[in-house]
């Protein structure tokens, strides 16, 4: 059961008298692409969308892409350690959301069960903006949109608005007096108008280790971090567009800090204490990472065409990715990935509405290495195949109603040569192929011109990829998780009713949903050869449902409100073990009843700006079984509520030359977001400088 502390109660209120949830980037933005993959007025889109820019990134001194979504309603950042994170939207974390980065995927079939750290492998500077669409959104983007769809669209030259020959650039810094972390962005565009234009970046990051109120510094919890970002663009034609886009990641030594025994504190034997909360100390001398991938894609793309061609986009993309962990039990694996990709889409006006149609193909090629050949993370020499076509009409069906029904079919293939049969004491070889079609119907309804109702059903679907067919990994806090080769896909269908506004001095967005969950691949215990492990099968059935809100107030033209709220609640159905009967359970790592309020001021003009922020959750100890099992990231008890305040503001100290500052968790906290693997940063100063020429 959930409970409320006293102490929460004076958090909990305020934000329900504001009726919230609003989006979070505060008011309502123009247009947003990711939902139904064309531009739309967002008052017009049948969606819960957040919409999160390169300035908000800035203003807020946000650290990674995770973290910037940290003010959304329905999404929870969880971090396993400060390196990694992972965000549950809606319920739903790791490989069941979908990434993309300019409409290309990032999630590969290596992707390991539960919160993955691959979201902390994009440099969050380099993005111009980010789109995040709630709900499944399977029928547009295929495999692994169940809670969510994030795409990031990255900085470029923005040669089309520019005249004649054009060059500028800027340069950004941020310190953080916790953790001693420096992070150098610099970036250059260089171009002629109407023609072509070259965007350049690098980043170079320096994560010291974080400090707070319990732990003091909490040793290994920083790391390094290089970034590079290349984007080239050229006109073909008035009509026609070429983009050539290139980006790199490397981050070294990034440390499971919680499994590790540096996590106690002291000798007595504990970790974490806070009040009859308390979790177990780590067990391990080291447990770290070394990440490393780049992408590059061409992408063509067209306006004005004929037939059902008068809008479209054509990528060609390949990506390589390497993951390693290291670990003293001893233990080793690494994992080698290229990902080639193919995608088309096109729109036109058709009848008394718009088509939208399209298809993608991936294929990943995957080579592992282990200590021994039972803890590859994925079988040695695998490839999966991925291939889906779509179609959606947006049809006007009144004036102030539309309505959306979209399809998409899916077929996918995988095959492996080395497998490690425990049963059998060596390598084998297999495959395996599935089949998918998946619908949507979404509408809204218009009220008036700023306040509309929007809602429908959607179905999400994940294919299970090669971490679940053939992995090996440790997850939470030392269970051994294997895969099946017999897995069948994870469905959900989710029903959604809400509704939005953008009245002059107020914007709101109020969302329910219900997802029902159909064959989940979860674990079920196992003994082989007298040794326990998780293996990875089907579940039989269960639900998510919550409601959203966010709000934001214009009080004056100076004074603004913002707040935002969220509540999660869900079942699961499955067998505790293997060939055991079926259970009931509270769905993993739900997010508890959270929120945030923030009042801001600005001066008139818009040269300084001051805004403080609570934000806040109440005790989560509705758990699931191996939640409570989860004892390193999750204390005895539950996850213990917080109330945490931070003040930050800005100073546009010339046209080009503004100075964010930031202080946060001014009341010094021990906290830490629920299932995540360490406390969050302690009282802590930030200084931002960005200068342009």
């Amino acid at each position: 059961m959930t409970t409320i502390p006293s102490r929460n109660l004076r958090f909990v209120l305020p934000l329900v008298s504001l009726v919230s949830p609003v989006l979070a980037q505060d008011f309502l933005e123009p247009t947003v692409v990711s939902a139904s993959r064309i531009e739309q007025e967002q008052l017009d889109t049948p969606y819960s969308v957040a919409v999160i820019d390169k300035d908000q990134i800035i203003n807020e001194q946000m650290r990674t892409v995770p973290e910037a979504l940290r003010n959304v309603s329905g999404v929870l950042i969880q971090k396993t350690t400060h390196g990694h994170g992972s965000p549950f939207i809606r319920g739903f974390t790791g490989r069941q959301n979908l990434l993309l980065v300019d409409g290309v995927r990032m999630n590969n079939s290596t992707w390991r069960s539960g919160p993955v750290q691959y979201w902390n492998t994009l440099d969050v500077y380099a993005v111009d903006r980010m789109e995040l669409v709630k709900g499944p959104g399977s029928v547009m983007y295929g495999s692994d949109s169940l809670g969510g769809t994030l795409n990031l669209f990255s900085k470029s030259a923005l040669y089309r608005d520019a005249q004649g020959f054009f060059q500028d650039g800027g340069v950004y810094y941020r310190f953080d007096t916790n953790s001693q972390s420096h992070v150098g962005r610099l970036e250059q565009r260089i171009g002629e108008g109407g023609k072509w234009g070259l965007h350049l970046g690098a980043s170079v990051k320096s994560y010291g280790d974080i400090r707070d109120s319990f732990f003091g510094q909490m040793n290994r919890t920083g790391y390094p971090e290089q970034n590079v970002d290349l984007k080239y663009s050229y006109a073909l034609s008035d009509t026609t567009q070429m983009d050539l886009a290139f980006q790199y990641l490397n981050q070294d030594d990034i440390w499971r800090w919680h499994s590790t025994t540096l996590s106690e504190r002291g000798n007595n034997g504990t970790s974490w204490v806070h009040q009859d909360h308390v979790t177990e100390a780590g067990s391990l001398d080291y447990r770290y990472y070394d990440q490393e991938r780049f992408l590059t894609y061409a992408k063509f793309s067209g306006t004005e065409g004929a037939g059902l061609l008068e809008q479209w986009t054509s990528t060609i993309s390949y990506q390589k990715s390497q993951d390693s962990e290291t670990r003293s039990d001893p233990r080793w694996g690494v994992a080698n990935v290229q990902t080639f990709g193919a995608s088309f889409q096109a729109s036109s006006a058709t009848g008394p509405g718009q088509l939208i149609w399209g298809g993608d193909f991936y294929h990943d090629a995957v080579k592992t290495d282990a200590s021994d050949p039972s803890r590859r993370p994925v079988a040695d020499g695998s490839r999966y195949d991925s291939f889906g076509a779509f179609a959606q009409y947006n049809w006007d069906v009144v004036e102030n109603f539309n309505f959306d029904l979209g399809a998409r079919a899916s077929y996918f293939d995988a095959a492996w040569d080395r497998a490690y049969n425990r049963n059998l004491g060596r390598d084998e070889s297999g495959s395996g192929n599935w089949g998918d079609i998946s619908f949507s119907a979404r509408g809204t309804y218009s009220l008036s011109n700023d306040w509309a109702l929007y809602g429908g059903v959607s179905e999400g679907f994940r294919a299970p990829n090669l971490a679940d067919l053939t992995g090996s990994t440790v997850s939470r806090s030392r269970d051994e998780v294997i895969g099946s080769s017999d897995l069948d896909a994870e469905k959900v269908l989710s029903f959604e009713l809400g509704t939005k506004a953008d009245w002059r001095d107020v914007t709101m967005s109020v969302a329910g949903f219900y997802t029902a969950i159909r064959n989940p691949i979860t674990s079920a215990e196992q003994t082989i050869d007298g040794v326990d492990y998780l293996r990875l099968t089907n579940g039989e059935e269960g639900y998510i449902w919550g409601f959203e809100g966010d709000a934001a107030w214009r009080i004056t033209e100076q004074w603004e409100l913002f707040g935002n709220l969220t509540y999660q609640d869900g079942k699961q159905k499955s067998r505790a073990e293997i060939g055991g009967p079926v259970v009931e359970d509270t769905v993993s790592r739900l997010m508890p009843l959270s929120g945030n309020v923030r009042l801001r001021w600005t001066q008139t003009g818009g040269k300084y700006w001051v805004e403080g922020q609570v934000l806040g959750a109440v005790t989560q100890d509705n758990l699931s079984r191996r939640d409570v099992g989860d004892d390193q990231r999750i204390p005895s008890n539950g996850t213990p509520g917080y109330l945490v305040g931070s003040v930050r503001g800005g100073w546009q100290a010339q046209e080009n030359l503004l100075v964010t500052l930031g202080i946060e968790n001014v009341s010094d906290e021990d906290y830490r977001v629920h299932g995540s693997g360490l406390n969050e940063t302690g009282l802590n100063a930030l200084l931002g400088i960005k200068y342009d020429w």
